[in-house]
């Protein structure tokens, strides 16, 4: 059986392309914000063409006193009315009228003068962060950027970390609900932590690869065609400044094209260390008891550290590829920068610009080549997201539980269980039941008895489809549940484990459970048929109680009856008991399996117990073996067979005896 959270380390770019187009299937319900948020992004466009106009009236027209029909160079045909109304006044009052633009900017989009986007952006990169993948990928689900500061640009960057929020929210709940529905056998054997990490850490790689998706090839060109035509309609379509900012596209694409597999690599090698290390908390937190009991803090210390470092050590890996990657691009456009700034240098000197258009040229190169970044860069920056959405798909592929047709309804017990001739395995090769065949009648008390390790719990775990037999069938009424839904099989079924388990919450709301509209006084007598009411009255709040994780506040025994409890409270037609008194005293357990008898008279109860004074009432016993039922009848008729291996085992309880030779043993 494959495991779910086995995925391959090693992705091809074409499984990381197919796996970063798959994300943009989660903006559909977001599809207005997203929308909202490319206007804003393209809104912000205005100032910023405007941005470095005001800079060049104040060195050419008042500083330097060139007349406004003399630069060299006219101004775009938006601005002409403005510079008309200047022509007309003084030095002064347009120096004034400059001043007071500036600081319209700087209100509105939090910048002036020849500050370039890099530099006008509002983020949240501020926001302290570790230097590992889970502490940095924390921040990216509430994070937010404009490209712009001032009033818009607050108002653009909270409307992104709403979005962000509520993206990653749906996107949370969504892989949540989904490892809620793979099979129990798929889970048993994974660590907790790692499920964690994919639903904390992981998923937060789909807002940064959707905001690069969407925004990215659409506002991109929309600000190089804007720079691009607004130089061109001041300094010629030919201008080199408009090249050398476009030329940054290769810049950015081909250098950094043969580390994209790297990239992948060792951002999937950083997400698994985090994972490691968050599995290395939840275990040792989890045993908390057993460590302390046995000694081993230090061993736990130990491992925690070595996994901690690890994490660390693996994202510093991913970093300085990153800045291999980077520095590469980088080699190549300071050449283009250079040149540039050589080119403009030149032409003040020869007249061809003036002072003034540096303060022009500069920004909307920098503009240009930097949009051209983001596009030449689009397909590096998203292998590390790839990574983490692949852990995130990987999941929402796993093979599920849930129904194809979720509206086929069971018809509710209403005369007998069968199991037939089912054989099932965990592993290939390895049967755990084997031709199993079983009927059991509404108003019965079946037992399950056996060795450990016999196939007991696997049978009842048949009934609640936990488990799919590989051949055989489980009818209820002559219904095969496997053509039936979950959730109209299960809401028959009221199940206890050997294990309890219980939740940080009050005694009451731990009992109704499975049945949140059960009133007081049906959580008060099934507290009373689960012989918890005792206990739970002396408590100083009641049913009011709240238990703590995972109830530590109360023994085992006191557990195990409320688990019993928040069974008997759902009223199902099916209750399934799997070592209900394992914990209990002799009154207690007496108690209960009186409770039982009086449940099974509305029910059918299946007990799976070790103990003689739980299923010697049973109406029928099935001793099983080795994934075999080997004998069943009830007490007394098994007790009567001379070699009986039922007769056997109770003997080994009660009286102490050795067990059977081997010629005995079926």
């Amino acid at each position: 059986m494959a495991r779910p959270f086995q995925e391959e380390e090693k992705q091809s770019g074409l499984a990381a392309a197919q796996t970063i187009v798959r994300a943009l299937r989660y903006v559909r319900p977001f599809r207005r914000d997203f929308g909202i948020k490319l206007a804003l992004l393209l809104f912000s466009f205005v100032p910023m063409m405007l941005l470095p106009w005001p800079t060049k009236i104040l060195v050419d027209h008042v500083i330097r006193g060139i007349p406004f029909g003399d630069q060299p160079r006219p101004y775009p045909f938006f601005l002409e009315p403005l510079i008309q109304l200047a022509s007309e006044l003084s030095p002064t009052a347009v120096l004034v009228w400059t001043i007071g633009a500036q600081f319209v900017l700087l209100v509105a989009i939090g910048a002036f003068g020849i500050a370039s986007r890099e530099r006008d952006s509002a983020n949240s990169n501020g926001i302290p962060q570790g230097w590992d993948t889970a502490t940095r990928t924390e921040n990216e689900a509430n994070s937010g950027f404009s490209l712009v500061g001032g009033l818009f640009g607050l108002l653009d960057y909270r409307f992104t970390m709403k979005l962000t929020q509520k993206f990653n929210h749906h996107y949370r709940t969504q892989l949540f609900g989904r490892i809620q529905s793979l099979p129990m056998t798929s889970l048993d054997d994974e660590r907790i932590g790692d499920a964690v990490y994919r639903v904390m850490y992981d998923t937060t790689a789909i807002t940064q690869a959707c905001y690069a998706l969407i925004l990215t090839p659409l506002a991109s060109p929309l600000y190089i065609f804007l720079s691009v035509w607004i130089l061109g309609l001041v300094y010629g379509w030919v201008s080199p400044i408009i090249f050398a900012g476009l030329a940054f596209m290769l810049v950015a694409l081909v250098p950094t094209l043969p580390f994209a597999g790297l990239q992948r690599l060792y951002a999937s090698r950083s997400r698994r260390a985090g994972a490691t290390t968050t599995s290395a908390i939840e275990e040792s937190m989890s045993n908390v008891l057993a460590v302390q009991s046995l000694g081993g803090e230090e061993r736990e210390r130990t491992r925690f550290d070595a996994d901690s470092a690890d994490s660390f050590k693996q994202y510093r890996l991913k970093i300085l590829i990153d800045l291999i990657t980077y520095s590469v691009a980088a080699v190549f456009g300071a050449g283009l920068v250079i040149y540039v700034f050589l080119y403009v240098g030149d032409g003040i000197v020869d007249g061809l610009y003036s002072p003034g258009d540096f303060a022009v040229l500069l920004p909307f190169f920098i503009g240009i080549a930097s949009a051209s970044i983001e596009l030449g860069a689009l397909w590096i920056r998203l292998q590390g997201d790839s990574t983490g959405l692949n852990r995130v798909f990987f999941l929402m592929d796993a093979p599920s539980e849930r129904d194809v047709d979720p509206d086929s309804a069971l018809r509710p017990l209403q005369d007998k269980l069968e199991i037939q001739e089912v054989s099932f395995a965990y592993e290939a090769g390895r049967l755990t039941l084997d031709q199993v065949d079983l009927t059991a009648q509404r108003g019965q008390v079946i037992a399950l008895a056996g060795p450990a390790g016999a196939g007991k719990t696997t049978i009842a775990h048949l009934i609640p489809r936990f488990i799919t037999p590989d051949l055989g069938r489980v009818l209820i009424d002559g219904q095969n549940v496997a053509e039936y839904s979950l959730d109209s099989l299960r809401s028959q079924i009221s199940f206890v484990f050997q294990e309890t388990i219980l939740f940080d919450a009050t005694i009451a709301d731990n009992i109704k459970l499975g049945r949140p509209e059960a009133t007081e006084t049906e959580i008060r007598e099934a507290a009373r048929l689960a012989g918890a009411s005792d206990f739970i009255q002396a408590l100083p709040d009641g049913y009011q109680t709240r238990l703590g994780r995972g109830g530590g506040k109360l023994s085992v025994g006191q557990r195990q009856r409320i688990a019993i409890a928040r069974a008997l409270v759902r009223d199902t037609p099916i209750l399934i008991l799997d070592e209900p008194t394992s914990a209990l005293d002799p009154e207690t357990e007496q108690k209960l399996v009186t409770a039982l008898r009086e449940a099974s008279q509305t029910r059918l109860v299946l007990v799976i117990a070790h103990r003689l004074s739980t299923i010697r009432e049973a109406d029928q016993i099935l001793f099983v073996e080795d994934g075999r039922i080997i004998e069943r009848g009830d007490h007394d008729t098994l007790m009567n067979l001379p070699e009986g291996r039922y007769r056997h085992y109770i003997n080994m309880q009660t009286l102490g005896i050795d067990p059977p030779p081997p010629s005995m043993t079926l």
